[in-house]
Order: structure tokens, then sequence, then C-alpha cells
């Protein structure tokens, strides 16, 4: 049994659109019978994270160079974070390759 992944959605306040984009993550990977640990929160939190996926809007993708962040963190920047085939085509693919290495 490989481990659940931890993956966050992050936005700027940790409240609105990184919950809306979680929300429709987690109806994505329900869908496609992934079962992951999903988490939302503020980018200003960012350097604490312990993660193994990051997801956020494209225009936040400047703004985690400001952290020292683990190298191995995979990140997904989404154009719309509500379009779950956009979250389906740009999230999954990272989920079965970080699955595959901790198999």
């Amino acid at each position: 049994m490989t481990r659940k992944l931890t993956i966050y959605f992050i936005c700027g306040a940790g409240l609105g659109s990184s919950l809306a984009c979680q929300m429709t993550a987690e109806d994505v990977l329900n869908r496609l019978g992934l079962d992951e640990n999903l988490e939302h929160e503020a980018i200003s939190s960012t350097p604490g994270l312990r993660t193994d996926i990051i997801v956020s809007a494209e225009n936040f993708a400047s703004q985690f160079k400001q952290y020292d962040l683990d190298p191995a963190i995979k990140f997904v920047f989404l154009h719309n974070i509500v379009d779950p085939d956009e979250i389906e085509a740009k999230l999954v693919p990272v989920i079965k390759e970080l699955s595959e290495k901790s198999a």
C-alpha cells in the first residue's frame, strides 16, 4: 500500500479560493478513485508546510520564489482554480508520478 500524498491548496488568505480549489480537486480525485490528504492554507504559511504537492493559481507562482522550500515539493499552477478538467490534466499526472516513486 502506498502512502497518501499531502497536497496543499494555497491562496492569499487561505480561506476562499484555496478552499474552492480543494473542494473541486476532491471531487475530481474521488471520481478517479484517488485518496490523498488535502489541505488549504495561506501563502504566508508556505515556509512551514510539509507537503508533497502545492496547488495554486498562476498569479501566485512568482511569490513562492521568496521562500526557501523543500526542492522535492512539486508545484501545480492553475489558470482556473475551479476547472475540474484543468485540475485533472495538471494535478493527476503529478500524483501518479509521485505515487509510483513511493510505491
